[in-house]
Parts: C-alpha cells; structure tokens; sequence
C-alpha cells in the first residue's frame, strides 16, 4: 500500500468533515450580502471565486467519498444550483446561470485533481534507501 494512499485512509473523517464544513462556508459566504463582501474588481472574478469553491470542494468531497464519486458530482450540481436560486430569492444577491455554469468547472477540475491523489500528497519518487549519494 502507498503512503498516499495510507495517508488518505488516516484522514478519511478528517476528509469529510472538512468536506461539510467547505460546503458550509460557500453556502454562507454566496448568500450574504454584498455589502459584507470585498468589493469586485471585475465581473470575471465573481465567476473565478465559483470555479475555485466548486474545485476545493469536488476535489475535497471525492476523496471523502471516494466509492460515490457520482453522488458527490450529482450533489454539487444541485448544490451549486440550489445557491444561484436562493441568491435570487434574498434580493440583496442576484441568482445567474453563468455562476453556475462556473461552479461546473470547478467541479471539473476538482474531478481531475481527485483522480490523482499523489498530486495532492508530496510522495516521495524514490525511497531514501534506494536514492543514490550526490556527486
């Protein structure tokens, strides 16, 4: 067995708390009101500020749930949608399609990070006992 892969079986509930806990904050952070919020540079941030939440939290949430990898892609679609309808309904945010179409890239890319968990993990390439002495 890998030290990856040991290492992701140690933090699995660590894994899923912090998986909910992420949704927390995103859901927190996109309903409140704009005037709590840093104001934006341009409107393309808004929609890198989706990506980016939806990227830490596909890749957060599939490793935490590793044997549901559709669920979890399936929830944060719907999580992601349910966020834009109830920002439309607050009148003080506004819901849009395209933030979601953002939060679908960021699920893509969390999606492609997930896959490989030795890129999350610095793993070693060669064993210490193996690593030949510098010149």
């Amino acid at each position: 067995m890998t030290t990856a892969v040991r290492m992701l079986r140690w933090s699995h509930p660590g894994l899923v708390w912090g998986f909910w806990a992420l949704s927390l904050g995103v859901a927190v952070l996109s309903l409140m009101p704009v005037a709590y919020l840093p104001p934006q540079v341009f409107n393309l941030w808004d929609k890198a500020q989706h990506a980016l939440a939806f990227t830490a939290l596909a890749t957060v949430g599939l490793l935490a749930y590793p044997r549901e990898p559709w669920r979890v892609a399936i929830g944060l679609l719907a999580f992601g949608g349910a966020i834009e309808l109830a920002q439309a309904a607050t009148g003080w945010r506004y819901g849009e399609w395209s933030d979601w179409l953002a939060d679908a890239v960021g699920l893509a890319a969390g999606s492609a990070l997930a896959a490989h968990p030795r890129r999350l993990i610095a793993v070693p390439i060669q064993p210490a006992e193996q690593a030949s002495p510098p010149r």
